[in-house]
């Protein structure tokens, strides 16, 4: 492997913060967007549906783009790809977990979610940090990345 191909932890943090920023970009467009004319900053009040389905406002679409932007800037060191992954995958799991707890009428679903968003997030947090598994058991295997020094725990 050359000195500047990427790492399989590196393209999965690129390919998450690619589909991150698009689907930021995708919640500003109407038609794609449903309700687009219900598009508030933020709250649950927020009409606007992702394919007429994530429940969305400006600051949840904005908060897509943040997340996509430090995904691609992640890519590009291997051990900032593996943190994205992984922490990023917990942040997603903490969000199902808020979602499952605050009720969907309530100022505190400010960002806004709906039932939709509660099971993507579950999805992309487990995704995100199975990703981040796999990809280092591929280079472990391909004996790429070292074993933890155990000698020193």
């Amino acid at each position: 492997m050359t000195a500047t191909a990427r790492r399989p932890p590196q393209v999965a943090a690129l390919l998450v913060g690619t589909v991150f920023l698009l689907v930021g970009v995708l919640g500003f467009i109407p038609g794609i967007t449903t309700g687009y004319e219900e598009l508030e900053f933020a709250g649950h009040h927020s009409g606007a549906r992702l394919f007429g389905v994530f429940a969305v406002s400006i600051l949840h679409n904005l908060v897509h783009l943040l997340f996509g932007v430090v995904g691609v800037l992640a890519a590009r060191k291997r051990a900032a790809s593996r943190i994205f992954l992984m922490v990023g995958g917990g942040i997603y799991l903490l969000l199902w977990i808020i979602g499952l707890v605050i009720p969907q009428s309530s100022p505190g679903n400010f960002l806004p979610f709906n039932v939709a968003d509660n099971w993507l997030h579950l999805g992309l947090g487990v995704g995100m940090i199975a990703l981040g598994l796999f990809t280092t058991a591929l280079e472990r295997k391909a004996g790429d990345y070292p074993e933890p020094d155990m000698q020193h725990q």
